[in-house]
């Protein structure tokens, strides 16, 4: 009886891997998709790449003929595809809270850039000399303008990237103003 059960189980999977898991692969690229349009590819990259890979390497073993490796290709492809997406889901939500911390922390040294320019005018500094910094600020009134817009798109990554540096160049702005500023001495009224 149990060399029966046994023959009639292998019968099955040699019948069952005759033909190419073509159900699978669909699947397989369904939830594939399903990742992409979750922004896996983007914020689950390792995981979406690895599913997109397994896919792959299911059409390959078909063509080879292969088919209980195109099977395990074609399950392993769906299940990374899935786990991106869940993945995707968590990234996306930091990806966010990290460009909206950016472009707040941007905003803010901004402010206080437009206050160091106005105390180097208080102290006279030469236009000539704040230009850099003028400059500066309106560079970055763009870069926000511009990150603002990326976050309203969500596109979260691109939005941090445009004022990663930003905060960097506002405070060296700033040093090089308030050393100005402290060697122009405010000429007093009379």
């Amino acid at each position: 009886m149990r060399r029966l059960c046994a023959g009639l189980c292998a019968l099955l999977l040699t019948i069952a891997c005759s033909e190419p898991p073509q159900k699978e692969i669909d699947v397989a690229q369904g939830a594939i998709d399903a990742a992409r349009s979750a922004g896996a590819d983007e914020y689950a990259t390792a995981e979406f790449n690895a599913a997109v890979d397994a896919l792959k390497a299911a059409h390959d073993a078909v063509a080879q003929r292969d088919y209980r490796l195109a099977l395990s290709h074609a399950i392993d492809a769906n299940e990374r595809a899935k786990a991106a997406a869940r993945q995707a889901a968590d990234g996306k939500a930091l990806a966010r809270s990290q460009a909206e911390g950016a472009v707040a922390a941007t905003a803010t040294a901004l402010q206080q850039l437009r206050a160091a320019l106005k105390a180097a005018e208080t102290a006279r500094v030469p236009a000539s000399e704040v230009a850099e910094a003028r400059a500066t600020g309106t560079r970055i009134e763009r870069d926000l303008q511009k990150a603002r817009a990326l976050l309203k798109s969500e596109r979260y990554l691109d939005a941090g990237e445009v004022v990663a540096r930003s905060t960097a160049d506002i405070n060296e702005e700033i040093r090089v103003l308030n050393e100005l500023a402290a060697t122009k001495p405010a000429r007093r009224r009379r």
